[in-house]
């Protein structure tokens, strides 16, 4: 057997002659995901080169066989190339690091693999829960002569939250200490408390060395008191995900609805769990209808019957709604739908989750607003602590509480991935912030019901001859926001409009009081404000507000609080350079001097307006001649 670069040579007869039939076996193997996690230098990379290197030898010895028994045609064969894997691998190990998710895909007579190699520093936590998400199996690796390390109990505990129950602890470099069966056992031992304090049901412990092959493959004569499997059986008969979600109550999340005719209207997805035939009985969640299967039909004509990890389009017997988003569940046993939730998230993000700011959550094939609106504690994974948190930083895990803008069909992520298993993304930059993990529904969400009230907010502005509007005025402290404001309300007074005029200064004396000035507290601040505002506009008010209001993604939520048309954003346009010279209350020179930490402009960011209804300059413009800008738009606005 020749160098893995020269290894294997298949002549074109061999391939013509056999490649239906091994097509075919090849396309029925199942498929098995898995991760190979744990320190850094634990030796994940020289495992994954070893399987890669020694499944390929095991499809060499099949070839040759093969070959042996057919007639070659003499024919110059093609060189596939396996070393390149390897080499990538080494490549990797080169640069010190691994530092994003490596994909290696290899095949044995059995199975087909899908193999994730993520990375072992903490900093990219946010990548091995990327590899983990889809993961059927985690290989934990310990290096034998260091043992249970804090991210091998960061990367357990992550294993585990993700649900992954098949779990192989490799103690690698055994090698290196003599194949001690005693050091073995202690590293079992320390792994097996750790595990059984996160909750971790069940894994299984091997010893091997992934640089020489021990038990990788076949059973090592260098360790003869191992009995159990060695890795590449376990994955070879590992049980999948999709086929446990078999036997769980049917779920199919609706990702398009198909209407190439009039006369045809069906409902494609990928069914998340359970089975489904002709005639039974389902109802589709938020709305609760229900209704029966007609037909599934898949462009290989119709099917008797279909299974979790199938796509399919179904076929209804009566004329329902359904849309993308929702949810087809089995009749007489529905999952639940609320839009509070406790959860756990990891978060990923650069910059620290903020409660209350909106973040779009996405779940199954829905996306909608949603936000943190308490977080619980944070998680210590070395100690398994709690420790209190108002916010969570850069692969921080913590439990949260989450309210989403509208109810949504969810199960526990233990139950059910597809339906409890959701993403944050923000909303200005598009970047996924979070990973998050639902618990349950907050009691509160199902007891708490809107009240349709018969005298609403039109009803309010009618009798007040205007119309309800909210002119929110931004710009840097000093710029004028304050000034500008009280004119424009005293103008809007005189022409007998009824307003309402909220100062941040003056919310901060009262309602705003237990805030401070971090960022948190900031978006707290502005969450307050907008619900006040919105309120007020429901009662048919004309609301001014005077509110730095730094951040875009607040001042959005506060617009999106409103009806179309409602919210009027106010830019006070002032250079820092002229505010700061202003410095009516003194707080720059505060800020300048360090005595007044978190102030907009000198150390806490000030995010300009892209889309602002009006710009005012108070360089160019007097505070009574802005104002009359700001009337003259509102005028012309139909208030």
């Amino acid at each position: 057997m020749t160098a893995a670069k020269d290894a294997v040579y298949v002549t074109e007869d061999l391939i013509a002659s056999d490649i239906d039939a091994y097509l075919e076996k090849h396309q029925h193997k199942t498929m098995l995901r898995f991760i190979t996690c744990g320190s850094v230098d634990d030796g994940k990379s020289t495992l994954i080169g070893r399987l890669l290197y020694d499944s390929k030898m095991i499809f060499e010895d099949q070839l040759a066989s093969l070959e042996r028994d057919s007639k070659a045609s003499g024919t110059q064969g093609q060189n596939i190339d396996f070393a390149l894997l390897v080499d990538g691998l080494a490549a990797e190990r080169e640069q010190g690091i691994t530092i994003d998710v490596a994909y290696r895909f290899f095949s044995t007579d059995k199975r087909k693999f899908i193999v994730a190699d993520t990375p072992g520093h903490e900093q990219y936590t946010r990548n091995m829960v990327t590899g983990a998400s889809t993961a059927d199996l985690a290989v934990i690796l310990v290096d034998a002569r260091q043992g249970v390390l804090t991210q091998t109990r960061r990367h357990s505990y992550l294993v585990n939250l993700l649900g992954i129950q098949n779990v192989v602890l490799a103690v690698n470099k055994m090698d290196l200490i003599g194949y001690s069966q005693e050091r073995f056992y202690e590293i079992v031992k320390e792994y097996s408390h750790f595990a059984e304090q996160i909750g971790m049901t069940s894994f299984l412990p091997i010893p091997i060395s992934g640089l020489a092959g021990d038990n990788i493959v076949t059973r090592s004569a260098n360790m003869p008191w191992y009995q159990g499997p060695p890795l590449l059986s376990h994955l070879e008969d590992a049980p999948l995900n999709v086929a446990q979600m078999q036997d769980a109550p049917f779920r199919m999340a609706v990702q398009w609805v198909n209407r190439p005719n009039l006369d045809f209207r069906g409902f494609s997805g990928q069914i998340g769990s359970g089975s489904i035939k002709p005639g039974d009985a389902i109802r589709v969640l938020p709305s609760g209808t229900t209704t029966h299967v007609k037909s599934i039909v898949t462009y290989d004509g119709d099917l008797i019957g279909a299974v979790a990890g199938q796509s399919v389009t179904l076929t209804f017997a009566d004329e329902i709604d359904c849309s993308r988003g929702d949810v087809i569940v089995q009749s007489d046993a529905p999952c639940e739908v609320a839009d509070q939730f406790e959860a756990t998230l990891v978060w990923m993000g650069e910059a620290e989750m903020l409660p209350g700011r909106p973040y779009l959550l996405k779940i199954g094939t829905q996306t909608m607003t949603a936000t943190v609106t308490e977080p619980k504690y944070e998680v210590n994974v070395n100690t398994l602590e709690h420790l209190p948190s108002r916010t969570l930083g850069l692969n921080a895990i913590g439990v949260v509480n989450i309210s989403t803008d509208r109810a949504i069909p969810f199960e526990a992520y233990k139950d059910n991935p597809d339906l409890g298993g959701f993403i944050l993304i923000d909303r200005i930059s598009n970047a996924t912030v979070a990973a998050g993990m639902v618990h349950f529904a907050l009691r509160r969400s199902q007891n708490i019901h809107w009240q349709a009230l018969d005298v609403d907010r039109s009803a309010h502005a009618s009798a007040k001859n205007q119309t309800a509007k909210v002119v929110w005025f931004t710009g840097l402290s000093g710029s004028g926001k304050s000034t500008i404001a009280n004119i424009v309300e005293k103008k809007l007074h005189a022409m007998g409009k009824h307003t309402f005029l909220l100062d941040g200064d003056n919310v901060r004396h009262g309602l705003n009081r237990d805030l401070g000035f971090t960022d948190a507290d900031r978006v707290e601040n502005i969450r307050r404000v907008g619900e006040v505002a919105r309120l007020m506009t429901d009662a048919g008010l004309i609301v001014l507000t005077a509110f730095i209001s730094p951040f875009r993604s607040e001042r959005r939520m506060v617009r999106d609080m409103m009806e179309d048309g409602e919210f009027i954003e106010v830019f006070v346009d002032t250079p820092l350079a002229v505010a700061e010279a202003r410095d009516v209350k003194g707080l720059y020179k505060k800020a300048r001097a360090g005595n007044l930490k978190n102030f907009t402009g000198i150390d806490s960011p000030y995010e300009e307006p892209e889309t602002a209804e009006l710009i005012v300059n108070t360089v160019d413009l007097t505070a009574e001649e802005a104002a009359e800008k700001v009337i003259a738009a509102l005028v012309g606005g139909g208030v």
